[in-house]
């Protein structure tokens, strides 16, 4: 009942998940949509289950609720430190799994009224204009956005995928990492969903990852990194295998640093290895003429994640 609401267009109809989101939008008039369709009452998207696969998270979990679970407390530290960071009781008391996932970017250019994109008579504004806090990753154009998912990354470092349920009762698994999305043109979106589809839960594997997520902020409370990393990988003996570590607020999409992962990959896990992850985590990074100071925040978010996860001290 709930999908058949749905436009089959962008814009015409809204998904009102925790709305801590969604209702800011209304009121900036960034979105004005004919029907808004409240998910708070569809109970087949609550709900966190544990079986020997994994964890299996209903979209419209709260994060509290999701942050307070006890297998997601032991197995999944980086989901859990990725909400703890959001900073708001209340938002992390409202705000739902799915809405997380598909929240819109926080661009200032965006949030008043300049277009997904911000371009202005055929010039990008967040090149020209101030984008202390826009991509140093996956910037290429046209999006200069940063991801502002705080999920995303954990959830892709943990090899998580996303169920979409669409019309007519038909359902398709994503992966995560295919989930988020560049958006080329103003009509598009930032995930992989189509209009008339709604994120119906996350499984999330337990598979003996060591993982963790560190952030760097401005400040305590509710506010927007300036960069993450989630790392996840096995550790025998010491050695790194399986290794994952995906960057998050420095590009369109949660950024996977493969070149990190290589430097993880079959090395004792100290202080010098992480340092290293750290560095090779910048490889391919095209600051813009405000935001340079990023580079150095990945890694230090790398190179304390990667410590984190292997049970290593990260204090200064």
């Amino acid at each position: 009942e709930t999908i058949s609401m749905l436009s089959d267009t962008w814009g015409e109809t809204e998904l009102l998940a925790g709305g801590s989101d969604l209702v800011t939008a209304l009121k900036q008039h960034i979105s004005t949509p004919k029907r808004v369709v409240s998910l708070r009452d569809v109970d087949e998207l609550k709900g966190i289950e544990v079986d020997g696969d994994g964890i299996h998270i209903g979209a419209m979990t709260t994060l509290a609720d999701l942050a307070d679970h006890a297998a997601a407390r032991e197995r999944f530290p980086s989901l859990v430190g990725a909400i703890e960071g959001i900073g708001s009781r209340q938002v992390i008391a409202v705000g739902a799994v799915g809405g997380d996932l598909c929240q819109r970017p926080r661009c200032w250019y965006f949030r008043n009224g300049h277009g997904l994109l911000a371009v202005h008579e055929g010039k990008s504004l967040v090149v020209e204009g101030d984008n202390r806090c826009h991509a140093i990753f996956g910037n290429e154009g046209p999006a200069y956005f940063v991801s502002p998912s705080s999920l995303g990354p954990p959830l892709i470092a943990l090899g998580a995928t996303v169920t979409i349920a669409g019309p007519k009762g038909k359902t398709r698994e994503v992966a995560a990492a295919d989930f988020f999305r560049a958006p080329q043109s103003e009509r598009e979106r930032e995930t992989a969903l189509r209009p008339n589809e709604v994120v119906a839960a996350v499984h999330v594997p337990t598979n003996g990852m060591r993982n963790a997520t560190y952030e760097v902020r401005h400040r305590h409370g509710l506010d927007w990194p300036y960069a993450t990393a989630s790392v996840a990988f096995k550790l025998n003996g010491g050695r790194a295998s399986g290794a994952s570590v995906v960057l998050g607020h420095v590009a369109p999409v949660p950024w996977p640093a493969t070149e990190a992962a290589k430097a993880l990959e079959g090395a004792t896990v100290d202080e010098a290895v992480a340092a290293k992850a750290g560095e090779a985590a910048t490889a391919g990074a095209r600051p813009l003429s405000r935001n340079g100071y990023k580079v150095q925040m990945v890694k230090t978010a790398v190179k304390r994640a990667v410590m984190a996860a292997a049970g290593l001290s990260t204090e200064v």
